[in-house]
């Protein structure tokens, strides 16, 4: 089980049962809005501010990922969400109407690794048959937080990141409970079934399916180099980042070789190229499998997001629109899942203190079940 370290390796691994994301308008324009399940137009999503758009984002999410996976709320036994607002009041207030016990998480951006890891933990261990991870973010509520309000109008520089106004929602459960009738969603038992009857990249045969599951994490540590820029998150994440990836190598005795991809969360332009500088001076080229969801997301050629995409949706978003999809179809066998977390707030930046970062890693593979 334990492995290294900082990781585990999951004897009973957790399995990925459904998911789904919503998003706003201008993630609909972007690289991946065919995989979204719902883009909404209406950046306030019905309500009356922000932080409400937020909370609805999130519920519409949850239940979306429910209903796809044909899975009652009163099935799942915990639920791991969080979102960047203080005291996480997009996620107290969006999903109270669930009734599902509720560990609330902030890892800043890296919050959906947080909470895969530690949903992968519970199943695994057999504490629980069934989780739930949730987690959202939304530029007016993030800018209002962390910024400037909205209406301030500041010119952003070129260093700076969008957030994403998105939410991504898993539900990962054990052997023995997917084993049930319609414990997967019509769409994607149809997706497994046919990439197994025709056998996609050689692994599948008739009769036979195909899952996705969490069979190993690394837990990030705090890295802080000193990085004071709030409007340059990649700068401060990129070391963190560099510090769980290579500690995963250490810990499983593997290479970027044993990885279809390693994709970050939401370093963006900047941090990508300080990681991949990073990884290399450690003896680790990882420049054919990198990707980073913040690049993924926007099309930064025609959409004004400067370094990329941000948030703690960013990585979320891109996992359900994007990762989880080309997992089950085969395209991907094994994927190292980094989200990245800028660890700062509003008074430590007037304080002049510096910007910890912290990235959890999580391992994604296409099984045969």
């Amino acid at each position: 089980m334990q492995v290294g370290k900082a990781s585990l390796r999951f004897e009973h691994p957790a399995f990925v049962a459904s998911w789904a994301s919503v998003a706003g308008k201008k993630e609909g324009q972007g690289p991946l809005a065919d995989g979204i399940d719902v883009t909404e137009t209406d950046e306030m999503f019905g309500m009356e501010n922000w932080e409400q758009a937020e909370s609805a984002m999130q519920k519409q999410a949850a239940d979306l990922a429910l209903e796809k996976g044909n899975i009652h709320r009163r099935e799942v036994r915990y639920l791991f969400a969080g979102d960047l607002l203080g005291q996480l009041i997009a996620t107290s207030f969006g999903t109270v109407d669930l009734e599902i016990p509720l560990f609330g998480l902030y890892g800043a951006c890296s919050t959906m690794g947080e909470a895969l890891s530690l949903g992968a933990m519970c199943v695994n261990a057999g504490y629980a048959d069934r989780v739930l991870a949730l987690v959202s973010s939304h530029y007016a509520t993030a800018e209002k937080q962390f910024r400037f309000p909205l209406g301030y109008g500041n010119q952003r520089a070129q260093s700076a990141t969008w957030t994403v106004t998105g939410c991504g929602a898993v539900v990962l459960e054990s052997g023995s409970e997917m084993k049930r009738e319609g414990a997967c969603s019509e769409k994607n038992s149809e997706t497994a079934m046919k990439q197994a009857e025709t056998g996609g990249n050689g692994m599948g045969r008739k009769n036979h399916r195909f899952r996705v599951a969490v069979t190993g994490i690394t837990t990030g540590k705090l890295v802080d180099m000193g990085t004071k820029d709030s409007m340059n998150m990649g700068a401060a994440m990129a070391p963190a980042a560099w510090n769980t990836i290579c500690q995963n190598f250490e810990d499983f005795g593997v290479g970027a070789s044993y990885y279809d991809r390693i994709i970050t969360g939401d370093l963006g332009a900047v941090g990508q190229k300080a990681l991949l500088d990073f990884m290399k001076s450690s003896g680790h080229d990882i420049t054919g499998k990198h990707m980073d969801c913040g690049l993924e997301i926007y099309d930064r050629g025609e959409q004004d997001v400067h370094s990329g995409g941000s948030g703690c949706g960013c990585s979320a978003v891109t996992l359900c629109a994007h990762i989880l999809p080309k997992l089950m179809r085969g395209e991907w066998n094994r994927v190292l899942f980094v989200p990245t977390g800028a660890l700062l707030s509003t008074v430590s930046y007037n304080e002049g203190q510096s910007i910890p970062g912290i990235a959890h890693a999580v391992m994604l593979e296409r099984m045969e079940v």
